[in-house]
């Protein structure tokens, strides 16, 4: 079998050269990375065209930028205020103002956004400021500790400003402080950050607006000549409005809505009803907001807190009311022009404030949440569709276990996928919505939703590393999936629960739910796909024993997986579980058994058709080559594997790449261009923060 393989490869060689494969790879090959010109990030919204200045805190702010030169750390100004006083509105417009001074950028992340059951995984955080600083998902660290050093070598000698929104505590913000003394760190916060010991910090409290900014606030909103008319109702209803721009902001858009009305009728309509409801002037005005609302802009108003992520777009408030596109557009731009929306380039997003009324008033016209429940219903068997229909598109047909979603009848409306890049992107930024339609289905008992929709967000989890959010999805997946005694989905959701937390390193966990896995797959059935679901099992058993370092358990379990998988014909089964076999091996030092295998392996990746495995498999062969001295041919192999790395743009394949290139370069003397290659690689893991430790085996 070995002079075979030997003879295969002479073959392949060959083929490589005729092809004209070598010349393409010399052609785009020439030692170095290609070169990519990174934008300097700008993660804040538009500005607003009516912010209202607050010249005293912006003074200070701009002192202590002015003197901070000295100092060892970056600058962190920690803005604090009750909800709605406008704190991010005044960091944004400091980071703007100030961009000039940091040529590196501007990075924002907003901790509500991931915050789950009060608390935050900083980790993730991070991995949105790395994101932003260029890093492909692959390229994150997994673990905590190694993605605070990324972090910290990424943002080493930037002059950065990061903006840390709606942080409860300083341990929440101090592992986003950028690397940096050149940096500048915007904080918000309802309260004072006591925690934020060490750091360079300048507390700047954002106090209610005066009754003359308030002023000049609602003349920004709406210019209407009854402000200078009636100075006594304008001040009656700024002082009412406490000061809060958030409240201002729906109290100017109120006003202009009636004209006609003078404003002294208008705010004695409000007193009465705050003295006969004993509410505050603010409820009273987004009370009487809400009462000039049309009859489906109100139901949306009460529906939008159902929706379980910062962002709602215009589709999904027509599932959400069960009407059409237009219809829903009319709603969301009824409810903008009442300053109860606040339109974003991403979509529309509720004030926090807002929201709370919005919750309140669905409380007293809805009492006893029927409307509520049918929209969380009709908002998860949307996403479950689009989800699915995502999937499919980006990763292929695949194992999977839900059934369709039942029509509705808006099929029509669904979302159009131009290709695979737009359905992951599109999975990328409703992430945050799926998972939390997750929670909600398994909290109203829709276990079937719950599970179903974590199928789809697997394909999501294999290219951004989303740990805690992940972590958390598929524990409820698990527990949905046996509330509804689906064997299929109990095993499948445990198998996918593993991953994450062998990949975090909690290998007890992973085993533990492996065991159940496959405890569970011994009362499967002898239908194909059963017995194809029971192999994938005892693959993700040996995936776990590989993350181990205990590859003989491995290698008899990838050996059993494929066993199955030929007696059942699955010919990507059996090319999948060769490639483990034959890498295993090669970790185990049995370079001959090793070439064996990957050559079987790459025979069938390129028989299939199947581009990455063909480079995967090609590599690992090139590796196992090198092993018993074959290095021609391990080279032609390794560049080729080099080439569609960069075609698929797969940076950590490359840099793994470039330092196997590098050995065999320099083994036939190649001296030059192997450090050609090796500095190569030092750049790709530079420009994403990861340490030069990178060796080929």
């Amino acid at each position: 079998m070995v002079e075979e393989t030997r003879n295969s490869l002479d073959g392949r060689a060959e083929a490589v050269v005729q092809a004209g494969r070598i010349g393409e790879l010399h052609q785009h090959w020439n030692g170095t990375t290609p070169t990519t010109v990174q934008p300097v990030p700008f993660q804040l919204p538009p500005a607003l065209t009516r912010f209202e200045n607050r010249h005293a805190e912006q003074e200070r702010i701009t002192r202590a930028v002015e003197s901070h030169a000295d100092h060892e750390g970056p600058l962190v100004v920690a803005l604090s205020g009750v909800g709605g006083i406008g704190k991010t509105a005044l960091g944004f417009h400091m980071a703007r103002r100030l961009s000039d001074r940091y040529p590196d950028g501007v990075l924002y992340v907003d901790l509500d956004d991931l915050r789950r059951d009060g608390g935050v995984e900083v980790t993730d955080a991070m991995g949105e400021l790395l994101t932003g600083l260029g890093v492909a998902p692959e390229w994150l660290e997994r673990s905590s500790a190694a993605r605070s050093k990324q972090y910290w070598t990424r943002t080493r000698n930037k002059r950065l400003i990061v903006v840390v929104d709606n942080a409860r505590y300083g341990s929440e913000a101090l592992p986003l402080l950028p690397a940096s003394a050149g940096s500048l760190a915007i904080v918000t916060s309802q309260g004072r950050l006591y925690d934020l010991e060490g750091t360079a910090a300048v507390e700047v409290a954002v106090n209610p607006l005066s009754a003359e900014d308030a002023l000049r606030l609602l003349t920004n909103i709406v210019d209407d000549p009854r402000f200078v008319a009636e100075p006594e109702a304008v001040a009656e209803l700024t002082r009412g409005c406490g000061g809060l721009p958030a409240a201002l902001q729906v109290a100017g858009h109120w006003v202009r809505r009636y004209r006609r009305r003078s404003l002294s009728r208008l705010v004695s309509e409000l007193t009465a009803e705050l003295h006969q409801k004993g509410i505050p002037m603010v409820e009273a005005v987004w009370d009487a907001a809400y009462a000039g609302l049309g009859p489906q802009a109100a139901r949306l108003y009460r529906l939008l807190p159902q929706h379980p992520a910062p962002v709602v777009t215009a589709p999904v408030t027509a599932a959400l009311l069960g009407d059409g596109p237009e219809e829903a557009a009319d709603a969301l731009e009824e409810l903008e022009s009442a300053g109860l929306l606040e339109s974003r380039p991403e979509g529309y997003r509720m004030h926090g404030l807002l929201r709370g009324h919005a919750e309140r008033r669905a409380g007293q016209d809805d009492r006893d949440g029927t409307e509520r429940a049918a929209a969380r219903c009709a908002l998860i068997g949307w996403y479950r569709r689009q989800a699915a229909r995502a999937d499919l598109l980006a990763a292929g047909p695949r194992m999977t276990f839900a059934e369709p979603p039942a029509p509705t009848g808006q099929e029509a409306d669904d979302i159009t996928f131009a290709g695979k890049g737009d359905a992951l992107k599109w999975l990328q930024s409703e992430r945050l919505a799926l998972y939390g339609c997750v929670r909600l289905a398994f909290e109203d008992g829709l276990y079937d939703d719950a599970w179903a929709l974590c199928e789809p967000l697997w394909t999501h989890f294999l290219d951004h590393r989303h740990y805690a959010d992940i972590t958390d999805t598929f524990r409820m997946g698990v527990a949905a999936a046996d509330r509804t005694e689906y064997l299929p989905a109990m095993i499948r959701m445990r198998c996918q629960l593993a991953r994450p937390l062998w990949e975090q390193e909690r290998y007890d966990e992973a085993e533990e739910q492996m065991r159940h896995a496959l405890h569970a797959s011994e009362s499967l059935g002898t239908s194909t796909v059963e017995r194809k679901l029971r192999a994938s099992t005892v693959e993700f058993r040996g995936l776990v024993k590989s993350a181990r370092g205990d590859w003989a358990g491995a290698a008899i379990d990838f050996e059993a997986s494929r066993a199955v998988h030929a007696e059942i014909g699955n010919a990507y089964g059996v090319l999948l579980q060769t490639y483990l076999l034959g890498r295993t091996a090669l970790k185990q030092g049995n370079a001959e058994r090793a070439l064996q295998l990957l050559g079987e392996a790459y025979d069938m990746a390129v028989e299939q058709r199947r581009e990455r495995m063909t480079a995967r498999s090609g590599f690992e062969l090139g590796r196992a080559l090198r092993h018993v001295g074959r290095k021609a041919e391990a080279e032609e192999l390794v560049r080729a594997a080099l080439l569609s790395a960069r075609e698929r743009g797969a940076g950590i394949d490359e840099a793994r790449i470039l330092e196997e290139l590098a050995f065999l370069v320099a083994e036939r003397g190649g001296i030059e261009e192997a450090e050609q290659c090796r500095s190569a690689a030092r750049e790709l893991a530079r420009q994403v923060g990861l340490a030069d430790d990178g060796q080929s085996s």
